[in-house]
Formats: C-alpha cells, structure tokens, sequence
C-alpha cells in the first residue's frame, strides 16, 4: 500500500517547473534591469517554459497542427510579452497560470486551423474552369519584380513615418526596424522570436516596451499594405 501511494505521488511531482522557476518569475517581474532579466529568463525561465509547452502539446495531441514546431516559438513568445502580468497575490501559482494560458493559446490555433480548413474545403470545389480563368500562372520575373517594388513602396512609407511626430520608443524601434531591413544578409533570422530579441537588442527597451511601440508601427502598415493590395 506504502509503494503505491509513493508512486501516486511520484506522478504529481513536477521536475520541470519548481520552486527555483517559481522564484525567478517573481525576480523578472521584480526586476528593473533588463541584462539582468535576460539572465533570468535565459537561464532559468526558459527552459521550463520550453519543458513545459512541449509537455502540453503532447499531453493535449496539440502535435496534429500542422507548422506545429513555429507554433511552439510563437507560443514562448506569447509568455514573455505576459510574464510581467502575472501576480502571485492572486495565490495562483506561475506554473498554473502559464500552464493554462499555453493550453488556451493552443486550443485558439485549433479553432483557427478547423476555420481555416473548411476554407480551403471550399475552395478546392470550385471548378478546373472557373480556376484556369481566373487564376494566374506563376512567373518568376513577375514575383521578383513584384517584391522589388514593394520594398521601394515600403521604404518611402518608412521615410513617411519618419517624419511624424514620434516618442523617443517609437522612434527608437523605428530606427532597429531600418536597421534590420536595410542589413538582412548580415543577421540571422530565423523566426519571430528572433525579430523581437534583435529589436531589444538595438534599441535596450524591455520586450513589453517593444510590443507597445510596434502597435504604432502595425497600423501603419497594416493601412499600408491596405492600399497595396488594392
């Protein structure tokens, strides 16, 4: 009877997510000192959120999504920009907190994809017919050029903001969105997690402080790219 309780308890025991992690999150959000809250998260808050969202997309067969390993980064993502909300006088634990925001964040990628597929369900009844009339051929040269001028149309949107009215963060993330636009052979990107660090990097502002300042940034292309399009 000893043993198997034992072993009960052996399989609540959580290894990954401690009373150290726990400690940390508190010390992040403590923190003034961003070198030192990316030491923090670096060292000791990373790897449990990685643990741990690996551990809910298996638990919940999240793993069927498809892109599911950019899912995961997206996701880690989506922790930073909320770990300085969460409060432990609330008397939740971080573990519980994270944990039940990653499942909710993965459950609305599942919504998305079901949206998404009946979308493309759709789309692939309609006839070889109506496809051949309307959709165009693929080139290479008509890509290429297309690219080439969007980037020209960009920069002169840039150089349009430029020109407004910025705060000091809104023009500090300005001048790091030039820099890696102006310098892409030379820094390695690999995924939007990346972006943000390099961001954070160039311009010493928290990843909160980022986000906040690219909302203005967003809007404007989004308006942008609006008008592109059409």
């Amino acid at each position: 009877m000893t043993k198997i309780k034992k072993k009960r308890r052996a399989k609540k025991k959580n290894n990954y997510f401690t009373i150290v992690h726990e400690q940390a999150i508190l010390d992040y959000i403590a923190c003034s000192e961003q070198s030192e809250r990316n030491i923090l998260y670096k060292d000791v808050i990373r790897p449990a959120f990685v643990e741990m969202i690996n551990k809910i997309v298996f638990t919940y067969k999240f793993t069927n999504l498809p892109n599911v390993d950019s899912l995961k980064d997206e996701c880690e993502i989506h922790l930073i920009t909320i770990l300085s909300n969460f409060d432990a006088t609330k008397g939740s634990k971080a573990f519980s907190y994270f944990s039940v925001i990653t499942k909710n964040w993965f459950i609305h990628k599942v919504k998305k994809t079901a949206i998404q597929l009946r979308r493309e369900a759709q789309y692939d009844q309609i006839s070889k017919q109506v496809e051949l009339e309307h959709l165009t051929i693929y080139n290479h040269y008509c890509e290429e050029r297309q690219k080439k001028e969007f980037m020209e149309h960009l920069w002169g949107e840039i150089r349009r903001w430029d020109k407004q009215n910025l705060k000091e963060n809104e023009r500090k993330v300005l001048e790091a969105i030039k820099i890696l636009l102006e310098r892409p052979d030379v820094i390695e990107i690999f995924n939007k997690k990346a972006i943000y660090f390099y961001i954070r990097e160039i311009t010493n502002l928290n990843t909160k402080q980022v986000l906040n300042n690219l909302n203005k940034f967003r809007l404007e292309y989004a308006t942008f790219k609006k008008k592109w399009n059409e």
